[in-house]
């Protein structure tokens, strides 16, 4: 099956927590990649989200060793919008 990954960059403006994070994150941008597949039987195309993963840490960051972990997608748009109220 074929999927497609879309990376996307976020910002958050004060630390942030996820679900499943042993600490908060600094603020800062992060790289997000969505991947989704294709829907079948769709008379257009149509794409469904599968996976959603933020790079850590953050881009500026000036580590040697970055992971990319896998979240819920509704738990980092919770946190984005929680983000955007604070400032």
């Amino acid at each position: 099956m074929t999927t497609r990954t879309t990376p996307t960059v976020v910002h958050f403006n004060a630390a942030f927590a996820l679900p499943g994070f042993d600490a908060p994150q600094p603020p800062g941008d992060y790289r997000v990649d969505v991947d989704e597949e294709p829907l079948e039987g769709a008379s257009r195309v149509a794409w469904r989200r599968v996976a959603t993963f933020i790079h850590l840490p953050a881009i500026s960051a000036r580590e040697l060793s970055r992971q990319m972990v896998p979240i819920d997608a509704a738990s980092l748009e919770a946190a984005l919008d929680k983000d955007r109220r604070q400032s």
